[in-house]
């Protein structure tokens, strides 16, 4: 074989995604499918992408014709206001999938933007929608999946209709705490992607709020803050936080 060609073997080997043999697929992929069926979803997967930290993977009016798995990294999305304003719609991490929101319309509604160096995987909808009528497994674990962002959307509801500051941010963490748990991380030690200011918009709270509430949770031994490193240290307090129990 001649070199280039082994080498261009070589290089498709290594960027190929295979849902069969990635560590995430319990989380954004159905288990339970046969082998037939896994090399079927695997020859769908037809791109793998490198997003670097402020790069959007896309844009909000963006034609719609894929949806992503993040494969790893962190991503926020987030829709301009009339005022010109930002405002934070969601964080999504490794294992979540992006570009729901343009499903009804066929337009995206919203950005996506990496923050940090990501690597999603993208599945052509066209193809999953064929796929899904085929597996029925493939099929039911989508609709689990988009059942799951209408109760994120419903959590983010009540979190900014019925919750005081402190009780959105103790939210907010023992939240990102439930996810990164999922993939295997540590529960009360994480770093956060996100600014405090991004946090604000998300959970409709002031930069200045967001920023005494983390100093409270200090003083208060719930948490330990070191710039963007988290480590919750009374994640009983947290939760007590939240249902005005005495900590």
């Amino acid at each position: 074989m001649p070199p280039q060609t082994a080498n261009k073997e070589c290089s498709l080997a290594v960027i190929k995604t295979a849902c069969s043999n990635c560590n995430l697929r319990e989380l954004c992929l159905p288990v339970g499918l046969s082998d037939d069926e896994m090399q079927r979803l695997d020859e769908m997967i037809q791109t793998r992408r490198r997003i670097k930290r402020g790069e959007h993977l896309y844009r909000a009016g963006q034609a719609f014709d894929s949806i992503y798995a993040i494969r790893s990294g962190f991503f926020k999305t987030d829709v301009l206001l009339e005022d010109g304003r930002d405002q934070v719609t969601g964080f999504q991490m490794a294992g979540e999938l992006l570009g729901l929101d343009g499903i009804s319309t066929e337009h995206h509604t919203c950005n996506a933007i990496a923050l940090e160096d990501s690597e999603i995987c993208s599945i052509p909808f066209s193809r999953l929608e064929g796929l899904s009528r085929e597996i029925h497994n493939l099929q039911h674990h989508f609709h689990k999946v988009m059942s799951r962002e209408i109760v994120r959307d419903h959590g983010v509801m009540m979190l900014l209709g019925t919750m005081r500051a402190e009780e959105r941010l103790a939210a907010f963490l023992l939240n990102l705490s439930q996810r990164f748990t999922a993939r295997g991380f540590s529960h009360a030690e994480f770093y956060l992607r996100m600014t405090r200011e991004e946090i604000g918009s998300y959970l409709g709270l002031k930069l200045e709020t967001v920023s005494r509430a983390f100093s409270r949770f200090q003083e208060e031994g719930l948490i330990a803050v070191q710039q963007k490193h988290i480590r919750i240290l009374n994640i009983p307090g947290l939760k007590a936080l939240m249902t005005h129990q005495p900590r």
